[in-house]
């Protein structure tokens, strides 16, 4: 038995309603299909209008956790945590940090929060093209202003 003959009609229309929002090859095959009918594609597309006309897309984390910059951290240190720690953070199961670790063999730090030598240029630039292991992310991902806050804090002046 599948699972959307076990929900109720209302949360199926919402359910293949959202899908409505992905493609327009997702209209097609939905409105083509045997279950499709003119009052619950109708019921569907009003649905999804009316939720995107009153909230706005959600915005992409790595992190369920609402993070907010402690007093005294610098800019960028919220948005690092929230989108880069998840490969970049410390600890064994990073693997960004232990793709680095690997390359540079102590020659530099790992954790890219401890480097240097980094700039914001270099920082944009690998985040938007990616590198290796690590993919390129869109701005749907990281926000200019956020890749902005999160290049200002790699680069940051510290001591070594």
């Amino acid at each position: 038995m599948s699972v959307s003959r076990n929900l109720p009609r209302l949360a199926r229309v919402a359910v293949w309603g959202s899908l409505l929002l992905v493609s327009p090859l997702a209209q097609k095959s939905l409105a083509a299909g045997p279950w499709a009918t003119a009052a619950g594609t109708a019921a569907a597309t009003a649905a999804v209008a009316t939720a995107a006309a009153a909230d706005p897309a959600p915005y992409i984390s790595w992190t369920w956790t609402t993070l907010v910059a402690k007093p005294g951290e610098p800019r960028g240190w919220a948005q690092f945590q929230r989108d880069c720690s998840v490969c970049h953070g410390s600890g064994p199961a990073k693997p960004g940090t232990r793709a680095l670790r690997a390359k540079y063999r102590g020659k530099l730090p790992a954790l890219l929060e401890k480097r240097t030598d980094l700039t914001q240029a270099y920082v944009k630039y690998i985040v938007r093209h990616g590198v290796s292991v690590m993919p390129p992310f869109r701005k749907t991902e990281v926000s200019d202003q956020d890749l902005d806050a999160i290049a200002a804090y790699l680069a940051r002046k510290r001591r070594s």
